[in-house]
């Protein structure tokens, strides 16, 4: 896309909203240490690196950084940003997927970065469930997009639930106004090869508002990457009906909807 010649400051505001939700069984003896371990493996410390390497993907400058844990878990960060005043690579824009990876709160200048997580467990079916929420909005010619492939590969992502949105104009020289200022079909586009080919993804987009929605729903579910204590000792049927219990609670959120199936009895898992 050809460079737009704008009257004064680029005024559109590009946000970036997105669910990352990471599945596990968990006993309810485990479910503690379940808990403690997310809570370290996600700290606001560990947090804030995440978002700091956002930042630098994108092109911005932190500014601020607020950041805080919770009691009993949980963590927040939000950093506000600036454009920065580095030179953006000429793919900034490109419908393309961004770098992979080798939270916390920061503030940008009109700008910012947030993440909060959200670790839970059910005591009764063992299924333990941490959701991350990050929102990335930019102003200017900085996109969020580019982050997306670092994002989903920070966090053990099962289902994946993004929504991108272009607010605002921007003015031309010639006093035109620009409700957007570069192309895009899918938030997928953005997405690296080998990612997509491990989710069934959908999308539910409203081109005429800018409005953009995907979802991503991994496709395979080995038992041994949902136990939270590797277990030897588990019948085939056991095995059987947790697994069920996890499929159920991935496409639950997927879908958004509750499913009335028949009761799963794995009380001696």
């Amino acid at each position: 896309m050809n460079k737009l010649q704008l009257h004064g400051f680029n005024n559109l505001t590009k946000s970036l909203s997105f669910n990352i939700y990471d599945i596990c069984y968990a006993p309810a003896e485990q479910q503690q240490a379940y808990i403690e371990y997310i809570d370290e493996a996600y700290n606001a410390d560990k947090l804030t690196q995440i978002l700091k390497d956002v930042a630098e993907i994108i092109g911005a400058t932190v500014l601020n950084i607020a950041h805080q844990d919770y009691e009993p878990q949980g963590a927040s960060v939000t950093m506000l940003i600036s454009e920065g005043n580095v030179e953006l690579p000429s793919s900034m824009h490109s419908q393309s997927p961004g770098p992979l990876p080798d939270t916390i709160l920061a503030h940008l200048d009109k700008s910012h970065i947030t993440v909060h997580t959200y670790p839970e467990s059910h005591p009764d079916n063992g299924i333990s469930t941490f959701r991350a929420d990050i929102d990335v909005s930019t102003c200017g010619r900085i996109s969020p997009l580019k982050a997306l492939n670092y994002l989903i590969h920070s966090f053990e992502s099962d289902v994946v639930i993004m929504d991108y949105k272009v607010r605002g104009f921007t003015r031309d020289i010639s006093g035109k106004k620009h409700y957007i200022d570069h192309n895009i079909t899918s938030i997928q586009n953005y997405i690296a090869k080998d990612t997509q080919e491990s989710y069934q993804m959908i999308d539910v987009n409203v081109y005429q508002e800018n409005i953009f929605h995907t979802k991503m729903m991994l496709k395979e579910t080995e038992l041994e990457n949902y136990l939270f204590e590797k277990e030897s000792n588990l019948s085939a049927e056991q095995k059987a009906g947790i697994q069920k219990k996890l499929q159920k609670e991935v496409t639950e959120i997927f879908y958004g909807h509750n499913y009335r199936r028949k009761k799963i009895d794995v009380a001696d898992a």
